[in-house]
């Protein structure tokens, strides 16, 4: 056929060149008339798919087997997640798998696509640019909220001065009427005095006379009046005013002034996350900075310490699921969660146990008041690991380099002072300030004493027979004193002390049945006083900052959940 007339042709079969196509091989990409379809399929070396040519189009190319190169695959195996052609199915590797029709998964995976694509497009897109959008909002907010707290800041100084200045002129106002006094008694006693050396002088000049003369009468009339010019007039000494400045303490004046709250960051699900912690994906909406929340009790353990006699006072734990526990009397016991007695121990003295603490290996500490040792429990087996001379031990707890802490009286208690011991070596000890002034002020009578340390290494004690806790740094220097938050709704009397992971101090009051909670810098947080506390007394925290409290009154310890 002239390609002339070819070229303008209608489409025809590409075996013969003359009929119009029928069908066409959706595998081969050949078009067929009806005469040469027969013949195509005569071709068994490879597979073949007729479809009707004006259907064309419709139909997908089937992708080849991997396996089976000249296999084409019409299935999806969902397990596999892959496509799979009849050799594959016949092998009976996948028998027991799911399989789809590759069209099927085709639509499947496209539905999917589909909806991703709309909720890119619809949602995450457009929270992305609004969030962008509100980046130099942000930015300026940061300026401009932190120029008013600059400027309630200058206005609450102002009236810090106002009334520094008020106090100061109150306080010149006595001191020019003091003045005034003095300066008139002065004129007053210069009166008198001017008075008397004139009446002085002339009875001087009045004798001078006499001595001149002859007159008898005069000279015998003459009676002597030095005996009343002896007594001087009434001189009057003045003890004169002082002032007497005021230590300025810098938590006391922080707690006046006001408490400027930290800045914390929260994610979408309302979890506090560090500032490094933060990436674009977690800024996408605003979350408001959810309330604290409200401590809750966990679990109520019964210890079976408690009566006319005993009184629980201490509880330490060996793990998040077993504590020891102590009271007034010669026996620990190691307690489930559930109240279930695992073991107890005796003392060996026969004395009360006065406190416990277990160590970072997991075993038992405890001070005897009365035998004036620290006693180390190994297995059951009690070892006494320091014999104090001329102190008795109160309150003991491990620190984070395994060295002991202990706070102890003076025999005759006149002194306090708390002691670093390494093993059974004594490496450290804490009892004045640099003035020379004793840090823990010992009182007449028997007095609980508690102690812990913070996460930055600070020893903090709670010193009831002076109702305060006092934080003293890592070098035994003085860092604050607490003594309840401003205004004290009631008397403090702190007791068990206890730290957390994120070095927030937490005290049992347990005349007020409560628990204080402080941060590191002494600085008042909130109570735990919804949770039915009957004189709290040992504190300790577990491995999730849940708060353990033994009860003294009910021989209860709660476990109570203060932040989530």
């Amino acid at each position: 056929m002239n390609s002339q007339y070819k070229a303008q042709d209608v489409i025809r079969c590409d075996l013969c060149d003359t009929h119009i196509p029928h069908m066409l091989c959706d595998i081969c990409h050949i078009n067929l008339c009806k005469v040469c379809m027969m013949e195509h399929l005569s071709d068994e070396s490879k597979d073949h798919k007729l479809v009707l040519f004006n259907k064309r189009g419709s139909t997908m190319n089937y992708p080849k087997c991997q396996r089976h190169s000249n296999k084409m695959c019409e299935l999806h195996c969902k397990q596999c997640n892959m496509q799979i052609c009849a050799l594959c199915v016949s092998s009976g590797e996948h028998e027991q798998h799911t399989k789809i029709d590759v069209l099927e998964h085709l639509r499947d995976r496209k539905d999917i696509i589909e909806k991703d694509l709309q909720e890119l497009t619809k949602s995450i897109h457009p929270k992305l640019q609004q969030a962008a959008l509100n980046i130099p909002i942000q930015r300026s907010g940061v300026s401009k909220h932190s120029q008013k707290l600059t400027a309630a800041m200058k206005k609450q100084a102002e009236a810090f001065h106002a009334e520094i200045d008020c106090i100061v002129r109150e306080m010149q106002s006595e001191i020019d009427d003091m003045d005034a006094q003095h300066l008139k008694a002065i004129d007053q006693q210069e009166e008198t005095i001017n008075q008397s050396i004139n009446e002085i002088s002339q009875v001087i000049r009045d004798l001078q006379n006499l001595l001149e003369t002859n007159d008898v009468c005069l000279v015998s009339e003459y009676i002597s009046r030095n005996a009343e010019y002896k007594t001087l007039p009434s001189l009057f000494h003045v003890v004169l005013p002082t002032f007497i400045p005021q230590e300025i303490n810098q938590l006391d004046l922080y707690q006046k002034f006001g408490i400027l709250s930290k800045q914390a960051i929260a994610d979408q699900s309302g979890h506090f996350i560090e500032y490094e912690a933060l990436t674009t994906e977690k800024q996408i909406d605003a979350v408001p900075i959810p309330s604290s929340n409200e401590p809750q009790v966990l679990t109520e353990i019964n210890t079976d310490i408690g009566g006319w006699f005993t009184r629980l006072h201490s509880v330490s734990s060996l793990s998040d699921e077993e504590i020891w526990t102590s009271g007034n009397h010669r026996t620990m016991k190691l307690l489930d969660l559930q109240g279930q007695l695992v073991k107890s121990v005796r003392t060996k003295s026969g004395n009360n146990v006065m406190d416990i603490a277990v160590t970072r290996n997991r075993h038992l500490l405890y001070t005897d008041y009365e035998d004036k040792s620290i006693n180390l429990v190994i297995d059951e087996q009690i070892q006494q690991l320091i014999k104090l001379q001329g102190w008795r031990p109160y309150g003991i707890c491990c620190s984070s380099f395994d060295d002991l802490l202990v706070i102890m009286d003076s025999d005759d208690r006149k002194e306090t002072k708390v002691v670093r011991y390494s093993g059974a070596m004594d490496k450290q000890s804490i009892q004045w300030d640099d003035q020379g002034k004793p840090l823990f002020p010992s009182g007449a009578f028997f007095n609980f004493k508690y102690l812990g340390e913070n996460r930055n290494l600070d020893v903090c004690v709670a010193d009831n027979s002076n109702g305060a806790v006092v934080v003293v740094n890592a070098f035994g220097e003085f860092r604050f004193r607490y003594t309840g938050p401003p205004p004290t709704r009631e008397a403090f009397h702190p007791r068990g002390i206890a730290t957390d992971s994120q070095g927030r101090i937490l005290i049992a009051d347990s005349d007020s049945n409560l628990i204080h909670i402080v941060d590191q810098d002494g600085r008042f947080l909130c109570f735990v006083d919804n949770c039915g506390l009957q004189r709290p007394y040992g504190l300790c925290v577990d491995s999730s900052d849940n708060l353990m409290v033994a009860e003294h009154k009910t021989g209860k310890v709660k476990k109570i959940k203060c932040f989530k």
